[in-house]
């Protein structure tokens, strides 16, 4: 018996690469500072600030260097270092709570509470957020005037992310903190990204907010840093803050790590931000004409912009690999869907990486996204 000879197979074709390794593969990031290994983070601290000094459960070191130096920008007696700022945010509307006696937050529909937080402020602190006015346009003074109960609250968020980065005029603003002054309602601000809006105001971050009784500053957004955010107002408010830090558990042993990435990147930064707001600008100018895309609001207000556009998801998908794959270029994070049938979204932040694209190299990119294979 003779034996038959083997079958011949074909090979398998390759698997295609995941996102994150096509991410790794590229060279060149559009969005924000790009990617940053730990090494260049460190690398920066060590540039910026030279050796720090360690905390030791959040008090002395680079901790209290970076709570001083922010409660300055922010005009505000005191701040408190805090590992993220849902927890931060949570915190100051408790603790405004307690003080009115009203347990009601007014905010905006797409607000970070009230979108992402898993209804943590109702379910951790007993408070009853009210959304007011439209969540696909700014909040007004007249959608507060139509709220007759007096509330604890108003948060407000500056610049609006999911609108964009939409920000209220100056004289809007005033108002409505005004309003809810007279009703006895606290005031906080989500600045998260305050320092990307100050361009469009040009005022300085401590007369914005100067509006407010609270204030809450991301470090690692658009400064950079590895996480955290700085929760400033007057010298009770961020005493009582400390102590519900240490109830939600976030007073780590060692917090130097955020306070020393994210004095660094403010001391790098800070005086970017006119920089990023103008190059924003310049690539939705850039953009205009393009088919098949459109850029929200336009023109930018603050450092960021939604981009718009046209296709099925996966076909934006393909087109974000094969420059990815062609080009080593990651442009953006992720594609969302959009309100209108055959559109889609994404954010796109303006940062260190985006500076080294010309205008004419985004609308490129952009374009060949859009381009059928």
């Amino acid at each position: 018996m003779t034996d038959e000879p083997a079958a011949e197979t074909s090979p398998e074709p390759a698997a295609e690469p995941t996102v994150a390794e096509l991410r790794r593969r590229c060279t060149r990031f559009l969005n924000m500072h790009g990617t940053r290994p730990p090494s260049v983070v460190l690398s920066e601290v060590q540039e910026v600030l030279g050796d720090v000094e360690a905390d030791r459960y959040g008090e002395g070191g680079v901790v209290t260097e970076l709570e001083g130096e922010v409660a300055a920008l922010l005009g505000k007696p005191a701040a408190v270092l805090m590992p993220s700022g849902t927890m931060a945010q949570q915190i100051a509307l408790r603790i405004h709570a307690e003080r009115t006696g009203r347990r009601t937050v007014l905010w905006h529909p797409a607000c970070h509470l009230a979108l992402w937080e898993d209804q943590a402020a109702e379910r951790l602190h007993g408070l009853h957020g009210r959304p007011v006015g439209d969540a696909r346009r700014l909040m007004t003074l007249a959608d507060l005037e139509q709220v007759a109960e007096y509330a604890g609250t108003l948060l407000i968020e500056l610049p609006q992310r999911e609108l964009g980065g939409l920000l209220p005029a100056w004289d809007d603003l005033v108002a409505q903190t005004a309003l809810a002054r007279s009703h006895g309602t606290a005031l906080h601000l989500d600045g998260a990204r305050l320092l990307e809006s100050l361009p469009f105001y040009g005022r300085s971050a401590a007369e914005v907010a100067g509006l407010f009784d609270s204030v809450y500053l991301s470090l690692y957004k658009g400064l950079g840093g590895i996480s955290g955010c700085v929760l400033a107002g007057e010298e009770q408010l961020v005493a009582e803050a400390r102590e519900w830090r240490h109830r939600h558990g976030g007073t780590l042993w060692g917090l130097w790590p955020y306070a020393a990435a994210g004095l660094a990147g403010l001391r790098l930064r800070a005086e970017r931000f006119p920089a990023y707001v103008e190059h924003a600008r310049a690539i939705a100018a850039a953009l205009a004409d393009l088919d098949g895309a459109r850029v929200t609001p336009d023109p930018p207000q603050a450092s960021m912009f939604h981009l718009y556009l046209a296709g099925g998801r996966d076909a934006l998908v393909a087109g974000l690999r094969r420059v990815a794959t062609e080009q080593a270029v990651w442009l953006w994070p992720s594609v969302g869907p959009a309100d209108v049938p055959g559109w889609h979204v994404v954010e796109l932040s303006v940062g260190d990486a985006t500076l080294d694209f010309t205008p004419a190299e985004v609308r490129a990119l952009v374009a060949e996204v859009l381009r059928a294979p």
